[in-house]
């Protein structure tokens, strides 16, 4: 197969743009100013990122993201501007100033209370609470000199605190398990149970809004929350140890099923028991006993290898204790958490697991037209279509839901795979990812989802541009093709003083 080169990458832009002894420790601030990275790979990324942000910003803004298609908008998250939030952190880091200036220049104009749609709680603190906490501590910390306004800094700080008091009556339930789904016009919810992610998704950001502000109030909502998902109950809704069901009746914090797998709906709860003791080793020792906990299982119980290729790795699903060999392309940030962990914890077990997911995950990549994976795909023999006998045999595994929806965990999971082991394959790798996503996805003012990762050209377009390609994609494939060690780089020593939350929006750790 034929990967697209830098050459014709390139051209295409040319053309449309003319603990243990290593855990966390505390240390100063550093003040530095930090030098330009290189060009060339690095280059081409931000090349893609200005693109993509000249056609939001001209057709989109400051609605959520751009349909670039139609060069038209959406506001699927509440007409904040989405994508505006998720890109603050990635100009960051680029050192895109002028972004970053007009990014900030228009948060202190957003009206949280103003929205004609259901409020996600998740979605709205990963993204947007998120997005303005690490920026604050980017703009009042190193990165200071890319803000020309130091009130639009204080500013993000103060808009975070409006947004989560807008949002903190969803936790006023029996339990202190919010609801998911809020009505800002009437002050209601929608009444249906809450998932495993949306639960154990918060705790980050609320308790660094806390401690930014000096309230303990916002962390003590998401803590008592996340007490209930430390110690689950019935006790058949953890049907391995550490491993938990989907589904929670916020009225009681009683689990609902025992279905699961770090898969989409379950991922980031998990993805968040180690990053929380990251962020405050001396508060969240639980949350780091239970990333062991699941971690161990995971190992143990759902490590599965493919009948017709065996040396591949996957992580099944299941549903109790019956294993359901189907996996996501969400699923695929597993192995870069297995890999963080296995250098924060000093455990080289959980690193080598870690890269072995890696692998399997860029074999999905591999094998499709685009080179690029699938949404979703499985491996159970008894399962195979007839029309993929072929590809399953070749491959070991066949697609079930084609799509690509810009997505970024495989390239998440080569960035730390390459800082844990210098390793260039991975670069490599996460640079073959970029070139393809650039070459398939490209489409009018930006890039857009596609419809089949199995059809040249990408069989078609959605018309959607998502918020999380600015704030991961592009993000991941950046900072893995720079050489610079600035600390918001994850440390190749274990040694972190920031921790990323699932949107890629990094913050500094307590205490540094």
């Amino acid at each position: 197969m034929v990967r697209p080169s830098l050459w014709a990458l390139n051209a295409v832009l040319t053309a449309v743009s003319a603990l243990p002894a290593n855990a966390p420790q505390d240390s100063p601030r550093d003040k530095r100013q930090y030098p330009a990275p290189p060009v060339d790979r690095a280059q081409a990324v931000i090349d893609t990122f200005r693109l993509s942000w000249e056609g939001y910003y001209q057709y989109a803004f400051p609605n959520d993201e751009l349909h670039p298609v139609t060069n038209t908008y959406g506001n699927s998250r509440n007409g904040w501007g989405a994508s505006a939030a998720d890109a603050l952190s990635t100009a960051l880091v680029m050192g895109q100033k002028d972004i970053v200036n007009q990014i900030i220049s228009y948060i202190p104009t957003i009206d949280w209370s103003s929205t004609s749609t259901s409020v996600s709680l998740f979605e709205t603190t990963i993204r947007y609470l998120g997005g303005m906490l690490s920026g604050y501590d980017f703009l009042s910390g190193p990165l200071a000199h890319l803000a020309d306004d130091p009130a639009h800094v204080e500013a993000l700080l103060t808009q975070s605190i409006h947004l989560a008091n807008n949002m903190s009556y969803a936790f006023n339930t029996p339990s202190g398990v919010p609801y998911n789904l809020l009505n800002f016009t009437s002050g209601g919810v929608i009444t249906e149970p809450n998932g495993l992610a949306t639960v154990g998704t918060l705790i980050l950001e609320w308790t660094r809004l806390s401690d930014l502000c000096g309230d303990p109030a916002y962390a003590a909502l998401v803590a008592r929350a996340e007490s209930f998902l430390l110690a689950p109950e019935p006790a058949s809704s953890e049907p391995f140890p550490g491993l938990l069901g989907m589904y929670i009746e916020p009225t009681t914090g009683r689990f609902l099923d025992a279905y699961g797998g770090w898969i989409g709906g379950a991922d980031s709860f998990y993805e968040y028991l180690i990053k929380m003791w990251m962020y405050s080793p001396s508060r969240f020792g639980a949350l780091r006993d239970r990333w062991i906990a699941a971690a161990d299982s995971t190992m143990a119980y759902l490590a599965s290898h493919p009948l017709t290729r065996p040396d591949l790795t996957f992580a099944a699903a299941y549903n109790g204790t019956r294993l359901v060999l189907s996996s996501q392309h969400l699923a695929c940030f597993d192995g870069g958490n297995f890999i963080l962990a296995g250098q924060v914890l000093g455990q080289q077990r959980y690193v080598d697991f870690g890269l072995k997911l890696v692998d399997g995950c860029r074999a999905t990549y591999a094998a499709t037209v685009t080179d690029i994976g699938p949404e979703v795909f499985g491996w159970d023999p008894a399962l195979v279509p007839a029309s993929q006998e072929s590809f399953f045999a070749q491959n070991g595994f066949y697609i079930t839901s084609p799509g690509y929806q810009l997505r970024p965990e495989v390239i998440e999971s080569y960035y730390y795979a390459f800082r844990a082991t210098g390793d260039q394959k991975y670069r490599d790798w996460a640079w073959d990812a970029f070139v393809a996503i650039n070459a398939t996805t490209r489409v009018g003012s930006g890039y857009s989802t596609i419809k089949n990762v199995q059809a040249r050209g990408g069989g078609g377009y959605a018309d959607m541009m998502e918020s999380f390609w600015f704030a991961e994609v592009l993000k991941y494939s950046y900072l893995i093709q720079v050489d610079d060690d600035v600390p918001w780089q994850v440390s190749k020593d274990g040694r972190n003083e920031w921790v990323w939350n699932t949107e890629a929006h990094p913050v500094k750790v307590a205490g540094t």
